[in-house]
């Protein structure tokens, strides 16, 4: 009977607790190199109480961007910004991973030079995405049409991910996260809805699921097993691609990535984005394909979590809007509360205000 509170291990990192902090997109990166800024260093350490913190999704590449004032980790400065955050971080007594994010057609062609960004097919989809607007504050713009990934596109984008990993280390994480769901690059490649290809990346379940497995590969031979997450979303409906039946597609892919001995799987549930909620009888049958490490994550309350990590059926629990608003967020869940109300309009872009000055408990 494990419970929000016992400590527990993924991979190479021991967790004081099972309170994890999701990876959260708040666009307040530096431009115009795209690097963490004082701000982003205060955020974190806010809450460096988590069992572990999962960073914000962090580009690993020029065309891995999609949306203003994102973080990457592919140039030198970069890496050196993020190293003051983890340093403080580590200083404050926490642990936080490096979410490697690649967001493939969900972008714009004013972060390209003007080409269309890349994905597994050139597939018309509608979505949108966030740009600067002509007044500097955030404005959201339609998704063209993307190109089709080149075969030496795709051994590009492995190697930009196994050098991101590389980066991940020399930044100071203590684990890198493979971001794989939400329709983005990789969950491209494994849903049929978005992937039309005729070679060896498209078709089957094996072939779909090629790239994510060359990209775990890189990544752990950059690091190891047991310093690599995967997040991952098989069932559900976002950033435009809604593949309801991708449950058993999911269970296939958890079965390869169990073969591997990552350090966790991420499972970003479809509830919390409109999807429908997924049962127990497919929570048992990920254990099963799965025996590692599961964090489960969307719309959680500390009933649902203490339930399912009672059961067996997860081992720890990724909150995010939680932890927007309540920076000591493990403190308050062990009190009961009370907890501070989130403001969504000041979720994306923008400065301190919503972002470092909710209070802490006394």
């Amino acid at each position: 009977m494990s419970t929000l509170f016992e400590p527990v291990t993924l991979g190479a990192v021991a967790l004081p607790h099972r309170v994890v902090m999701a990876p959260l997109t708040r666009m307040r990166a530096t431009p115009p190199g795209d690097t963490a800024s004082e701000l982003s260093r205060e955020y974190y350490v806010q809450r460096a109480s988590a069992g572990l913190i999962v960073s914000e999704g962090t580009q690993v590449s020029t065309w891995g961007k999609g949306y203003m004032d994102t973080p990457g980790i592919h140039t030198l400065e970069q890496v050196a910004a993020w190293r003051e955050v983890t340093d403080a971080v580590h200083a404050a007594g926490g642990r936080i991973a490096a979410q490697l994010w690649h967001v493939g057609r969900v972008s714009h062609e004013s972060f390209h030079d003007g080409e269309p960004p890349v994905s597994a097919s050139a597939l018309p989809y509608r979505n949108r995405t966030t740009v600067r607007g002509e007044d500097g504050r955030p404005q959201r713009v339609n998704c063209p049409t993307p190109q089709a990934l080149t075969a030496r596109g795709i051994a590009q984008t492995v190697e930009d991910y196994r050098r991101a990993t590389v980066n991940a280390r020399e930044a100071g994480f203590d684990l890198v996260e493979i971001h794989a769901a939400h329709g983005y690059l990789l969950h491209q490649f494994l849903s049929p809805v978005s992937n039309h290809r005729d070679d060896a990346y498209g078709g089957s379940v094996e072939n779909r699921e090629r790239l994510t497995l060359e990209v775990v590969d890189a990544v752990t031979d950059a690091w190891s097993a047991d310093r690599v997450g995967i997040r991952v979303s098989p069932v559900g409906k976002f950033n435009g691609l809604e593949d309801l039946g991708g449950g058993e597609a999911g269970l296939h892919l958890a079965g390869e990535l169990a073969r591997r001995d990552l350090a966790y799987l991420h499972l970003s549930e479809p509830d919390w984005a409109g999807g429908p909620a997924l049962d127990d009888d497919f929570r048992a049958r990920l254990r099963a394909a799965f025996p590692g490490p599961i964090i489960g994550a969307g719309a959680y309350t500390a009933e649902k979590a203490e339930r399912l990590l009672g059961a067996g059926l997860i081992d720890a629990v990724a909150f995010g809007r939680a932890f927007i608003a309540n920076p000591d967020l493990p403190a308050r869940l062990r009190s009961g509360g009370p907890f501070n109300e989130p403001d969504p309009a000041t979720f994306y872009g923008g400065g301190a205000e919503g972002y470092v000055d909710y209070p802490a408990l006394g």
